[in-house]
């Protein structure tokens, strides 16, 4: 979708304890919430192997989980059987719903939607209400997928693709974000950066109770660097230049998530392997829009297994 010019997410209100507002929120986070979701994980953890996310778990929590999934095109699932909402391109068998279901979650509200960024979060996506909107005091769980549109990532991509006729064996997208030493796609990562700490403290402001879960984004390329100019036409050097892009994103989602108290979700480490270079079957990513899901967006199967990273996160 086409961005938008709406004003930043405000800050939340004054720091509560002593200790600030980042020590205080990862006790009071996990004290509200750890008794009923790892409540309802470990009835079902000796019965089942991690993949088996869809499944109910044998024993419900004591306690009520309230969830909420806030995110981009990387959490709907687009293209991904059966679309609930193709507006946002939100599937029932993304991970939010399957983490939703095995965790027997009392009440679930997914708002996740294609094409949003981190100004979504607190302003309209066009006819979609800001995903924060969909967030109260008493919910328990959320999970928040967000940034690769901030960094323009489909136009990133495009550009790739047309520069890679001009030198299919150079770095020709590489070289045109990295004119006169400056490195454009590191600065708008870390121009990203306060725009994910503004969302998480926000998030944090509206539910104090809720255990908050960042999700980073799985493994688009080989993790080893190699190509696959069959399959992607990219540049032979531009692949490990976007795996290498990608991963600091990653990183600085991972260090927001610190910052903030809340807990980081590394779906890139389980999905090496699984990436758009690989025969059908083996990837988690489609490298074009087909049955499976959309062009360069994880499958069924990366959803699962971002579910059970996040379910792992969650017993952990």
């Amino acid at each position: 979708m086409p961005p938008h010019s709406e004003p930043s997410i405000p800050p939340p209100g004054a720091p509560a304890g002593a200790g600030g507002p980042r020590t205080s929120r990862r006790s009071v986070r996990v004290g509200a919430v750890g008794a009923a979701v790892i409540a309802a994980l470990a009835g079902a953890a000796a019965a089942a192997p991690a993949s088996a996310v869809a499944e109910r778990p044998a024993g419900y929590a004591a306690e009520p989980v309230r969830y909420v999934a806030l995110g981009d095109s990387f959490s709907s699932g687009p293209g991904i059987p059966a679309q609930t909402d193709t507006t946002c391109g939100r599937s029932s068998s993304n991970y939010p719903s399957l983490v939703a279901e095995a965790i027997g979650a009392a009440s679930f509200r997914d708002v996740t939607c294609a094409g949003a960024d981190t100004r979504h979060m607190a302003s309209p996506q066009e006819s979609v209400p800001p995903q924060l909107d969909a967030l109260r005091p008493d919910t328990t769980l959320v999970t928040l997928g967000i940034g690769g549109n901030d960094l323009g990532l489909a136009e990133v991509i495009t550009r790739c693709v047309i520069l890679a006729g001009l030198a299919p064996y150079g770095s020709p997208c590489k070289h045109s974000y990295t004119l006169l030493g400056t490195d454009e796609i590191g600065a708008r990562i870390n121009a990203t950066a306060p725009k994910i700490d503004a969302v998480l403290d926000e998030i944090h402001a509206r539910s104090p109770q809720a255990t908050v879960l960042l999700v980073g984004y799985p493994v688009l390329f080989p993790d080893d660097g190699t190509a696959c100019r069959e399959t992607v036409d990219l540049a032979v050097g531009d692949f490990p230049w976007i795996r290498d892009k990608e991963k600091h994103l990653n990183t600085m989602l991972a260090q927001q998530a610190d910052l903030n108290g809340t807990t980081y979700v590394d779906s890139y480490a389980p999905s090496v392997g699984h990436d758009v270079c690989t025969p059908v079957g083996v990837r988690w990513i489609e490298p074009a829009d087909s049955a499976e899901g959309a062009g360069f967006h994880p499958n069924a199967a990366g959803h699962r297994s971002t579910a059970d990273a996040v379910l792992g996160s969650l017993k952990n």
